[in-house]
């Protein structure tokens, strides 16, 4: 098995415990809210949203995928870290025998934050992952993330 790594970083105006709120604990209700073409909707299958809490994430008519099922491997909410892992799913392609997600969201001085995702995509075998896959994979995150922001400055008390 090998393993892919790519590290990505997103400035935001918006303070780092609500960036953190919105996008790791409000998210299974709030993106589906903001950006139904691409999530339709989550279910938890297993667990109460905290480690070890198994969801299937079903994609909204915008994507060529139907779902993937994702299981927490970490959550801190005093830190602003978090870390899930997608291990089954039409998204896989086949080639990818899981995918974890490392966020940080680090307060900045200006009263903004950064987030801070580092992507660990692991192959079956000695399967590659092409470029463009690796560049939509960071366009979709980096879509998802000014959505929320989006969001949060046209809802202040979000």
């Amino acid at each position: 098995m090998g393993a892919i790594t790519y590290d990505i970083e997103i400035p935001s105006s918006i303070p780092a415990a609500k960036m953190f709120k919105a996008m790791v604990l409000d998210a299974d209700t709030l993106i589906p809210k903001i950006m139904p073409q691409a999530i339709k909707n989550v279910e938890i299958l297993e667990g109460d949203g905290g480690v070890g809490t198994v969801k299937v994430i079903h994609f909204g008519e915008g994507s060529q995928y139907k779902s993937v099922k994702h299981r927490v491997d970490a959550i801190d909410k005093e830190n602003l870290t978090h870390t899930y892992s997608i291990v089954e799913g039409d998204a896989l392609s086949g080639v990818i025998e899981s995918i974890t997600y490392h966020i940080k969201i680090v307060p900045t001085e200006d009263g903004g934050s950064i987030c801070k995702n580092r992507s660990i995509y692991n192959t079956k075998g000695d399967a590659e992952i092409s470029e463009s896959n690796i560049k939509e994979g960071k366009e979709k995150a980096m879509a998802m993330f000014k959505a929320i922001e989006a969001y949060l400055h046209a809802n202040h008390d979000a």
